[in-house]
């Protein structure tokens, strides 16, 4: 069994923002396996079956800096090892649009993986990181709840869908296949 868990800010107010595709990933993945989220008190959860297989598809209802509590319960609750889990992020150091995946590491600055780490106590689990560029004149905080400009929506809607394959790739067949695939993706 598999977690995918899609990073975002709940309060819908930041819908759109780049904080929020993690979201936008979980939720194309959810419109493509006919699955329909039920909230519980940490999370918004759906159970089905992603590419023949079974998986949990969730998003944390709490900021991003608590994300960590919903992604344990779920690993928890379901008895699914971390390297069973897909984080579904953004990353300001890459490109708006570039998608990387990855086993491990560090959490790059990023506030909800962070907290997954310390919460889960590891670092081996999946990530798909969707780039949402950077500015440097502007604070990360105030930049990842900014909202896509008009030019760059039409490449962030093609990085979720290329994220979704990704993500049902890894299922398909396999962590190493996606990263050969998707990773080399422009």
């Amino acid at each position: 069994m598999w977690a995918i868990v899609g990073l975002g800010n709940f309060p819908r107010k930041y819908q759109g923002t780049r904080h929020n595709v993690g979201f936008e990933v979980a939720e194309e993945l959810l419109a493509r396996h006919s699955l329909k989220f039920k909230d519980k008190e940490l999370y918004r959860i759906a159970e089905g079956s992603v590419e023949g297989e079974r998986v949990v598809l969730a998003e944390p209802l709490t900021y991003m800096n608590h994300s960590g509590n919903a992604a344990y319960q779920i690993i928890r609750k379901n008895g699914i090892v971390p390297e069973n889990l897909i984080v579904l992020q953004d990353d300001i150091d890459m490109p708006t649009g570039r998608l990387r995946i990855r086993l491990g590491g560090t959490s790059g600055g990023h506030k909800g993986v962070e907290d997954i780490i310390q919460r889960i106590a590891t670092k081996d689990f999946i990530r798909v990181k969707i780039g949402v560029g950077k500015d440097p004149e502007m604070l990360v905080e105030d930049y990842v709840l900014k909202k896509f400009s008009r030019d760059e929506k039409p490449v962030i809607a093609d990085a979720v869908q290329l994220a979704a394959d990704a993500v049902e790739c890894i299922l398909r067949e396999s962590l190493y296949d996606a990263m050969n695939r998707f990773n080399a993706a422009k």
